[in-house]
């Protein structure tokens, strides 16, 4: 236990003292932000926001290097747990929570800070954000809902409250659906969009070997099955891949 304390203070650590962290924080929100619109545009809510002086400016840069990296803290933390039990080690109950419990930060996160412009926090109504036209935003929504969604499902599976294997479904089947989504997940006209880009298309890839995976390792009868220990280390690996391919992300 001391060994887990001890690797999630590090972790914690490499968030709250790195740079992009205080430039996150010294700045506020959209309303304190001007509002650019280029020639031949307009400002409408629920337009593309690189059209308004977001995308690729240095505050935005710096709030979605923040929210890539966040996320990427937690995956990895979880990635960790599911790799100790893939590995059969003796680690207390309360790890296996740490999944479910890491899923809801992202998913809480995501539903309030995901963009600076979307409800709750910015100038667009919760209509806007979640049917408007900006795929961008409910793409980053859908993120919340499905860290939310399977942050409660595996819960009841992980304290034994769920037993059927439908349950498992939540984590597969959204899981697989946001790895499909950075494949076509764009920043708009943001100048580094070529970078994003891969950055996303890699992310999808390992999602997808991910939730493959865990279908796997949730609907393959046997705990004790050879096959099955080889697909949670494999579940276990693409998860801290994608930790620390979000934590190392950039624009």
């Amino acid at each position: 236990m001391k060994r887990w304390a001890f690797l999630l203070s590090v972790l914690v650590l490499m968030v709250v003292q790195s740079p992009w962290w205080a430039d996150v924080r010294a700045q506020p929100f959209s309303e304190h932000y001007p509002i650019s619109v280029a020639p031949g545009t307009t400002n409408s809510p629920h337009g593309e926001h690189a059209d308004r002086g977001w995308e690729g400016s240095a505050q935005g840069v710096a709030y979605s290097e923040f929210n890539h990296r966040f996320a990427g803290l937690f995956v990895l933390l979880f990635g960790l747990a599911e790799l100790g039990h893939a590995l059969r080690y003796q680690l207390p109950f309360w790890t296996r929570l740490i999944l479910p419990s890491a899923l809801a930060v992202i998913g809480v996160y995501l539903l309030i800070w995901s963009d600076h412009e979307a409800w709750p926090i910015g100038s667009l109504s919760f209509a806007q954000t979640f049917f408007g036209q900006d795929q961008e935003i409910i793409q980053h929504k859908f993120y919340g809902v499905f860290g939310a969604t399977a942050a409660v499902s595996e819960t009841l599976r992980r304290i034994g409250w769920a037993q059927h294997p439908a349950w498992a479904a939540p984590l597969v089947f959204l899981g697989l659906v946001g790895a499909l989504l950075l494949f076509v997940h764009s920043h708009g006209s943001h100048p580094a969009n070529h970078t994003i880009e891969l950055h996303h298309a890699l992310l999808g890839s390992f999602g997808i070997g991910a939730a493959i995976s865990n279908a796997m390792v949730s609907w393959t009868s046997g705990p004790s099955n050879q096959s099955v220990k080889r697909w949670e280390a494999a579940w276990a690996g693409f998860v801290i891949v994608m930790g620390i391919q979000l934590l190392i992300y950039f624009e």
